[in-house]
């Protein structure tokens, strides 16, 4: 009995111990509270004026989770996800009753079915497509569907490492980001796209301008399969990338060429390039030194600068063009940018992508100018719309992101990502096992492939590269639907 009682007595004294503290430091809460000058509902109501901020926090996984409906959510909402879920795992992806999507708002596309679709032995598979036939080393795929721009220190090494694994499986290709050429990147054996953003990564000088040398050196990879310089991404026109020095680790800014620890902020605009001549001066200087076929990667705000550049392009000669052209959706995503030019500058890709396609056709440079489209597309509706359209190919960030088992978290430009894809937590990288992503990855990309030729298919195309803007439809601001091939005609048609 003894014992029992002074177990019972320490258990007391701590109860009442706890209480104690929790007492005083409620009352030290309290006057910080009262006495603090910077936050107005904490003076006012102190202690309990910081459950706004445990709320806010919490709120958007409520929101997520419990009371959005599935077609609510930004930027992608719970039945997109779920599609590219489903796909990434292999599982099923037809769905019962009925569709849960609105087809009454403007801009809503439907795909024209064909009265007699085709039979499968009457489809055929994919075809390839030539980009930089002029090159040393010209690059020809049948993959119409990429992984496009992460940065190693955007995203982690695990990240990387699962989506050159997958894009090799698929057979697509891996677009490296600004940030340099890991060897992540490599490592899986995928075809590798290396962006060339404003700072040069992996291939500067000290005061950010291309160093022939290092190029060539990464040239020499023979993985790297085309150069993309990066004028501009959707969700940041005229702002250069941008990683928070909690992402800048001693291995990213090796990698990079830049001090660790360090906010990584990339100039506004290449040094060397200032109008269309310049442009086409350092296109050609890249292609010459790497052999690779070159493009550039822009958001359109306008039209006119582009037109400049395709009458140089026919003083100088056709082999003076870019090899392609990645046109990027002002509602493109990132890991982090101003929420001015995120929300408010730059041409959404549904606009823009019909305009480039038709001044590559009025200055007779389709065939020469192969186009890339970006934004937003991770179901199959948005990656045949791009086709119907005019794109050879479409490039996904955030569709291979929700592929590696992204929850848009919304952490992306802080180092606590819960999945293990954007930070360099290796705690947090624990719980994202390479060989599972890479499987999931391969799926998800084959996934959409096989999707957008079954709408091919449906619409009385072949292949998905035969789709064409009659076979599909775009719902107007009074209710009725039009033709793509109605709202943009072939311009060498007029």
């Amino acid at each position: 009995m003894n014992v029992v009682s002074e177990i019972l007595g320490l258990f007391s004294f701590a109860f009442v111990a706890a209480i104690g503290i929790g007492a005083i430091s409620i009352l030290v809460i309290y006057v910080i509270d009262k006495t603090q000058t910077r936050h107005a509902i904490r003076r006012n109501y102190p202690v309990i004026g910081r459950f706004r901020y445990v709320f806010e926090n919490v709120g958007e996984f409520f929101r997520q989770y419990f009371f959005a409906m599935d077609r609510e959510e930004m930027p992608f909402n719970r039945a997109e996800r779920a599609w590219v879920y489903r796909a990434a795992k292999g599982e099923e992806n037809t769905v019962p009753f009925g569709s849960t999507r609105d087809l009454r708002p403007a801009g809503t596309a439907i795909f024209v079915n064909c009265p007699y679709p085709l039979l499968d032995e009457e489809t055929r598979p994919t075809s390839a497509v030539t980009v930089g036939p002029g090159s040393r080393h010209p690059y020809s795929t049948s993959r119409f569907f990429h992984v496009s721009a992460m940065s190693y220190g955007a995203i982690s090494r695990p990240a990387v490492l699962a989506l050159s694994q997958g894009a090799h499986k698929a057979g697509c290709w891996l677009n490296t980001g600004e940030g340099g050429l890991a060897p992540y990147h490599l490592a899986g054996g995928a075809d590798v796209v290396f962006q060339m953003g404003t700072a040069k990564y992996g291939v500067r000088e000290a005061d950010a301008r291309l160093s022939d040398l290092r190029l060539a050196e990464l040239a020499s990879y023979g993985q790297v399969k085309m150069i993309e310089v990066k004028l501009s991404q959707g969700a940041k026109p005229g702002k250069g990338g941008i990683l928070p020095a909690a992402k800048v680790t001693d291995e990213v800014a090796r990698i990079r060429g830049i001090p660790p620890g360090q906010d990584s902020i990339s100039p506004n605009r290449h040094l060397e390039i200032h109008d269309a001549g310049s442009l086409l001066d350092f296109i050609n200087r890249v292609r010459d030194v790497s052999g690779r076929p070159t493009g550039f990667k822009t958001v359109f705000g306008g039209y006119d600068w582009l037109g400049e550049l395709f009458e140089v392009i026919h003083r100088r000669g056709l082999d003076s063009a870019p090899d392609f052209i990645t046109v990027d959706s002002g509602d493109g995503g990132t890991g982090a940018a101003p929420m001015t030019l995120l929300d408010n500058v730059g041409l959404p890709v549904r606009e823009s992508l019909p305009r480039v396609v038709d001044l590559l056709r009025e200055h007779g440079l389709r065939e020469r100018i192969r186009v890339v489209a970006s934004g937003k597309m991770i179901n199959p509706v948005g990656v045949a719309w791009a086709l119907c359209t005019g794109a050879d190919f479409v490039n996904s960030a955030r569709g291979f992101m929700f592929a590696l088992g992204c929850i848009q978290a919304m952490k992306c430009n802080k180092n606590t990502c819960p999945t293990g894809i954007t930070t360099h937590d290796r705690n947090l990288q624990r719980g994202l096992v390479v060989a599972d992503k890479a499987e999931r990855v391969a799926r998800y990309a084959l996934g959409m492939e096989k999707e957008v030729a079954v709408i091919a298919h449906s619409c009385g195309a072949a292949e998905p590269r035969l789709l064409r803007r009659q076979h599909c439809r775009i719902v107007q601001a009074n209710g009725q639907t039009a033709l793509l091939s109605e709202l943009f005609p072939d311009p060498t048609l007029a």
